[in-house]
């Protein structure tokens, strides 16, 4: 279970060979035999390793390719000498090389320095860092071809060496001098370039992985292998992990850490310390450095916050699920809550998924989101009232005048002028009511007295013409 810290380096080895006597890579599940017409397809790229010697009835060879012989290797033709294994000649034909992706986990394994294969244990690698990442260290089997597509999201994809036909290139230069070589583009195609730096990481906090941005075709690599769809998980709500393709029953705990926190020595802690322990012998862990993604609102995108992410599942089944992995949960809080200054983590926070209906941290957790985007939808009302307020009383934003009709002023509104046809009618260039007209009395037509107030202006009589 325990990693030394020398040893923090990964290794991650390519599955997949083009190899000349692997049965697999050819369309009769089994290597040519003598009466055989082995056929390659004359516009596939391809590189392949020949282990022994063989003879062959037939061969057809590709346009663009290579035959890697090892000592001793190479084809003969057949004599017509009677083969116990090969009675009846057929024409076998290679197979495609080319869907063997870069980013597909399912064509890598985790192995130890020297190529051996890693027992499987407890720890667990996410799926996005089941691909080799930016400090990784990649191995192609010595006396093996192969042909990867590297199409990625990235121009460049870093490594911290490449091993391969038994020789380890760790530096730029070297790295760069083997690309100028025959084998390199026959062995590497896609949009892709793989750059060796030499460099591990050099953060003792940890490095994240550096392969979010093509976890799309990492996840798309896996649903395709398991029948498109993520399994049914046997929890209500089960979790999402960053960099897992899908979701998990239970327990993840996000740690905000300070400069004097040790991802190594950590690991080692919550493994000699908690993991180990027999009630715990059924759960699995996966720890490491992601990068969070941070948002304005929960909308607009922002930056990313490095944290440590510990994900640990358990074996139960039925209502058992995730239970296990929330006791050891509680008492990585309850660690981190006497010692989590010494370790240099300044806060946690658990999220817990399990098969019981009655997992009241799961509900509340879902809660606290629910509530949280609630609070996050009214600061942005208040925010957008307040902005509005502002600009109105600086003067820079004009409102509409709004006049809401009260039950009094519909009724006066509602009331017929009186006598309106006693008053004549409304001269528009005379605004004073014509004087009272009684009886018998005779309206006098003299002009007005200078002093004597004006009612109106005639646009075509000037009062000084008057004077003398």
């Amino acid at each position: 279970l325990l990693l030394p810290a020398a040893a923090a380096a990964v290794y991650k080895q390519w599955i997949p060979n083009t190899n000349f006597e692997t049965d697999s890579n050819w369309d009769k599940g089994r290597v040519p035999c003598a009466s055989d017409t082995v056929r390659f397809e004359k516009n596939k790229v391809i590189s392949v390793f020949v282990r022994s010697p063989h003879a062959l009835t037939d061969m057809y060879l590709p346009l663009n390719g290579e035959f890697l012989l090892a000592s001793g290797a190479g084809f003969a033709a057949f004599d017509g000498s009677w083969d116990p294994g090969c009675d009846s000649g057929a024409t076998v034909r290679f197979t495609d090389a080319e869907h063997h992706a870069w980013f597909d986990p399912t064509l890598w394994q985790a192995v130890s320095p020297d190529g051996e294969l890693e027992p499987s244990g407890r720890i667990f690698s996410l799926d996005e860092e089941r691909v080799p990442c930016r400090y990784d260290d990649v191995i192609f089997q010595s006396e093996t071809s192969f042909r990867v597509n590297v199409d990625s999201s990235r121009r460049v994809i870093h490594l911290r060496s490449i091993s391969l036909m038994g020789q380890e290139l760790s530096s730029p230069q070297a790295w760069a001098g083997y690309l100028r070589g025959p084998s390199a583009p026959l062995q590497f195609h896609g949009n892709g370039t793989l750059q060796v730096t030499g460099m591990g990481c050099p953060d003792k906090s940890g490095c994240a992985c550096g392969n979010a941005p093509d976890g799309h075709r990492i996840c798309a690599a896996l649903l395709r292998a398991s029948g498109s769809q993520c399994p049914a998980p046997a929890c209500r709500s089960p979790l999402q992990p960053l960099g897992h393709c899908c979701g998990v029953c239970g327990a993840t705990i996000n740690l905000d850490f300070t400069p004097d926190f040790d991802l190594q020595k950590y690991r080692d802690r919550l493994v000699q310390a908690l993991l180990s322990q027999p009630k715990y012998a059924g759960v699995q862990m996966a720890i490491s450095k992601v990068q969070k993604a941070q948002t304005f609102l929960g909308v607009l995108p922002r930056s990313s916050t490095p944290l440590i992410q510990i994900v640990l599942m358990d074996d139960g089944t039925g209502a058992q699920t995730g239970t296990t992995a929330e006791q050891l949960a509680a008492d990585i809080m309850e660690d981190i809550a006497q010692h989590g200054e010494a370790l240099g983590i300044s806060s946690g926070k658990m999220e817990v998924a399990t098969g019981s209906t009655f997992s009241g941290q799961a509900g509340s957790h879902a809660l606290n989101r629910i509530t949280a985007g609630t609070t996050l939808g009214l600061l942005f009302v208040l925010l957008l009232l307040g902005g509005i307020l502002f600009l109105y009383r600086k003067g820079k934003l004009r409102l509409p005048a709004l006049r809401v009709p009260w039950p009094r002023d519909k009724a006066e509104e509602s009331v017929s002028p009186e006598a309106a046809s006693d008053k004549g009618f409304d001269n528009p260039m005379f605004d004073v009511e014509p004087p009272s007209i009684d009886a018998g009395e005779d309206t006098p037509e003299e002009i007005p007295p200078r002093d004597h107030q004006v009612f109106y202006l005639n646009p075509l009589y000037d009062a000084s013409e008057t004077e003398t």
